[in-house]
């Protein structure tokens, strides 16, 4: 299972813990990755997606999940989410 976001690229990272004494170790930064279901106006349908919690509050942000995605560069997205924003595309010139 991945932690990466679907909809950002946001994924894992790296760094060191550091005692008082400053003895580092090494630890894994994890995003806040959750399952939610996010509904697309124009096709009238939901969509599962694993979605960082920062990219939800975008998503609210910018008006719902079309709007997100037709303003998202492609590389950010997944596979998933990239097939969505070519559907939503051609609803919207429908």
């Amino acid at each position: 299972m991945a932690r990466r976001c679907e909809l950002t690229g946001k994924g894992v990272q790296a760094g060191n813990n550091v005692s008082h004494a400053h003895n580092k170790s090494r630890r894994r930064f994890l995003p806040n990755v959750q399952d939610v279901r996010l509904m697309s106006e124009a096709l009238g349908r939901s969509f599962n997606l694993k979605v960082s919690a920062a990219a939800l509050r975008s998503v609210e942000h910018n008006g719902g999940l079309d709007n997100f995605l037709l303003k998202a560069r492609d590389e950010n997205l997944s596979l998933q989410a990239r097939r969505v924003k070519r559907e939503v595309k051609r609803a919207a010139a429908a």
